[in-house]
């Protein structure tokens, strides 16, 4: 029946299947919303015109608003859950004629069905999971088509943390020939990779959706980074036959590769070109790679490109604060360079397939990734989460997973789950951790695979086997239980794959050579997660840095630690320290002082009489010279165990200052903190001179309330209204407090802690003036040129 359909729409186009490389068409722009159900929001017929007009990628529920009551609990920050339907009218442009059409999602939250002209053609419970959907059979050749697609998250509570609603990653047709590449199908294997060459096997999985048989091979071109051809092959002829998938593969030799490393993240891209034996082409793809040698050592940890290397890494969730989960490019690579100034150079996704966009990053920025699949499997850790689908979901999202990413050589090591409550049942779980290792080593057999486990002891993993079944070993906090586990069995590789931020666990990774490294929680505040600190709290304050990216005095003590490059940053410690790093599992814990934990980058004291300040050193110098008002207060070295460097130091208004030497007393770097007085104006600094006018490159202004003098008020909380003149807007608005409940998208809210960020997307070119006024404080203004 289906070849039938098939065979019926290609005969309405009255033309023959046409061969030629699959193209691909944004579907991004003019989609129409509606939220709350409707049984005919997929009938073609349906007059949607009264619908809200929007481009994806959107996350309607980030929108608001927040409320106490709200079905997600705190767990989904608060925000409005249900049902949303997205309907997008287009025409086939005229190359569509005569070949098949699908349409490629790369993430709907969450069970989405999609239909096209009325036709169901597919259903995904995953939210995370990227998909893609035959249309052909159902498209009308010289009319309006309607692409309808529904987005459920009704069913609450559903996740850990916030996860979003709607289409809110990108979408796209892909024109393909009968003939063609399987989405994913081009895989790249780098294999015994040294300086002087590497062999690079191309493995593609090519569908023949025609009825008879065909012939093809691969040609392949390899380009350096300089987009200098430095190899040419081709595969074998191969039989592809009819109504199925076939496999063809090619190998070649690249002399003295540019290895991907990351001070130097060099990639290579490949042209796949699929021809018939007559020389025509039947589809072609040009695949980005990279050739490196990443590896795992039970001894000596983690090897990349012949360098034992420490992965100084952190957990974050995909949600990018103001914006939601539809995140675009600027705001991921503006969070994940902040993160690497403090000296991180890998990140876990946590804990789900992240946007591929998000991969392609890391691989420009150099980024090292643990790259994870599910959070649950059977078991559940809310009631509606994916526990309710994994028995029958998981095989497929998995290896659809594998098969997305496994090109990016900024992913070292799969994850195939989290903190995993099967664990207490191990003939299940050993079950389960075969099956998706199996899966994992068949589509990449180029990586090791891990699990983050979760009380391993208490569940006896060690001993009962199932820990022995991973690659590599990973833990959960307990640092000093998973390097016992290596000292027991020496073969073990281990990994700890999320750690809390105490300086002790740091020591005991950075002191054991079996430990490959370890990844905080986590590296950015985030939305959602906070049900133990309850209403008003709306995220997890565990970041070194906060929703908006501004670096709190943990962040910059884990730089003293971390950072190759001189760092040294005054605090004031005005509490004990607050782990917040587990904070989900902790009940009763207060909320961290603001920017805090326990500490605050400023030298304004609410008491400003004669009095001693506890004053701590961030640095990785040699020494340090603190200074009050060109006093000098003493020099300290660096300690042996990475303490921070603590004065008693007596309080006068003014200026403190830090002044990091080398070890030959040279000046490697200097921070200093004033003493601010009353809020008297708003100073707006634009972090770029320009911006664009797409989704994914927007622009940000640093909003600040700062004295007379020009220093920042780290107490004020004034309101700060934002203005936009010219070919731009404001599209989020935040200023990082986690008890917040303004919209993001509203153009006034306080600053907190004297900070918020402003967000512009430009629309059109030319020059935009972003002003922001406040009662009582002298108003501020800049410029941003949008190209």
């Amino acid at each position: 029946m289906i070849r039938a359909a098939f065979a019926l729409a290609l005969a309405c186009w009255a033309v023959p299947a046409v061969a030629q490389p699959t193209e691909r068409m944004s579907l991004d722009r003019d989609w129409r919303l509606a939220i709350g159900d409707r049984a005919d929001g997929m009938a073609p017929a349906l007059d949607d015109s009264g619908w809200k007009q929007i481009d994806v990628p959107h996350d309607w529920a980030i929108a608001g608003p927040f409320e106490e009551k709200a079905r997600a609990t705190g767990s989904g920050g608060w925000l409005p859950t249900g049902v949303a339907w997205y309907r997008k009218h287009f025409a086939l442009p005229d190359s569509a004629r005569g070949r098949r059409v699908f349409v490629e999602l790369d993430g709907v939250m969450d069970r989405a069905g999609v239909w096209i002209n009325g036709r169901h053609v597919g259903y995904r419970p995953n939210g995370y999971s990227s998909v893609r959907y035959e249309l052909t059979p159902f498209l009308s050749a010289d009319g309006d088509n309607v692409l309808a697609v529904r987005a459920d998250t009704s069913a609450q509570p559903a996740s850990r943390w916030y996860a979003g609603g709607g289409i809110y990653r990108h979408v796209r047709l892909a024109i393909s020939g009968d003939v063609h590449f399987e989405q994913w199908g081009v895989a790249m294997r780098p294999s015994k990779v040294t300086r002087e060459g590497a062999e690079v096997a191309i493995s593609a999985s090519i569908r023949n959706a025609a009825d008879k048989d065909a012939r093809g091979r691969l040609l392949v071109a390899i380009r350096d980074p300089d987009g200098r051809i430095v190899a040419r092959g081709e595969s074998k002829a191969g039989a592809l036959a009819g109504a199925a998938t076939g496999e063809l593969e090619a190998q070649l030799r690249v002399a003295n590769p540019r290895l991907w490393d990351t001070g130097d993240p060099a990639l290579y891209t490949a042209e796949v070109t699929l021809a018939a034996p007559d020389g025509t082409v039947l589809d072609r793809r040009t695949e980005a790679f990279g050739i490196r040698d990443a590896r795992f050592e039970a001894a000596t940890g983690f090897w990349l490109n012949g360098r034992n290397l420490k992965l100084k890494g952190v957990a974050i969730h995909a949600d990018g604060g103001a914006f939601g989960m539809a995140v675009p490019l600027a705001m991921t690579e503006r969070r994940l360079r902040g993160l690497m100034k403090l000296g991180v150079n890998a990140i876990r996704t946590a804990h789900h397939p992240f946007a591929p966009e998000f991969l392609d990053l890391c691989d420009r920025l150099g980024l090292i990734v643990m790259n994870e699949a599910f959070d649950m499997w059977t078991v559940a850790k809310n009631p509606e989460d994916y526990h309710l689908f994994f028995t029958d979901w998981s095989s497929l999202d998995a290896r659809d997973f594998a098969r997305r990413d496994r090109n990016h050589p900024s992913v070292v090591i799969w994850s195939i789950g989290n903190e995993i409550h099967d664990t207490p049942y191990p003939l299940v779980a050993k079950s389960i951790v075969a099956r998706l290792m199996k899966i994992f080593h068949e589509e990449d057999p180029t990586r090791p695979v891990t699990m983050a486990l979760f009380r391993p002891n208490t569940t006896r993993d060690y001993e009962n086997g199932l820990a022995d079944m991973l690659d590599v070993v990973g833990q959960n906090y307990r640092e000093n239980e998973l390097a016992k586990a290596h000292a027991d069995k020496p073969s073990r590789k281990i990994l700890g794959t999320e750690n809390s931020k105490n300086r002790g666990g740091w020591l005991i990774v950075r002191d054991d050579p079996a430990y490959a490294g370890m990844f905080l929680w986590t590296g950015v505040d985030y939305l959602g997660e906070a049900d133990r600190a309850g209403w008003p709290v709306i995220g997890n304050p565990s970041g070194l840095v906060d929703r908006s990216d501004f670096v709190k005095p943990i962040g910059w003590e884990r730089a003293s630690w971390w950072a190759e490059k001189p760092v040294v940053k005054i605090a004031r410690r005005v509490t004990d320290v607050i782990d917040t790093s587990e904070l989900p599992t902790m009940v009763g814990v207060a909320m961290p002082q603001p920017r805090g934990p326990g500490a605050l980058m400023d030298w304004s004291p609410e008491n400003r009489a004669p009095h001693r300040e506890a004053v701590e050193i961030y640095s990785n110098a040699a020494s340090v010279e603190l200074l009050l008002n060109g006093r000098s207060l003493g020099t300290k070295s660096r300690p042996a165990d990475d303490s921070a460097r603590r004065w008693d130091a007596p309080f006068a208004a003014g200026t403190i200052r830090a002044v990091a030497r080398d070890a030959g007393g040279r000046t490697v770097a200097t921070d200093e903190l004033r003493t601010a007085g009353r809020p008297a104006a708003i100073r707006l600094i634009a972090e770029a001179p320009a911006m664009g006018s797409d989704f994914d490159h927007v622009g940000f202004v640093r909003v600040e309330v700062v004295d007379a003098k020009g220093v920042v008020v780290p107490g004020a909380a004034n309101r700060v209204r934002i203005a936009v003149e010219g070919p731009g807007r404001l599209v989020a608005y935040d200023n990082g407090s986690p008890t917040e409940h303004i919209p993001f998208a509203a153009a006034e809210r306080p600053v907190f802690g004297g900070h918020a960020v402003a967000m512009l997307r430009g629309t059109g070119p030319g020059t935009v003036r972003v002003r922001a006024s406040a009662a009582g404080l002298r108003a501020g203004a800049t410029t941003i040129v949008v190209r």
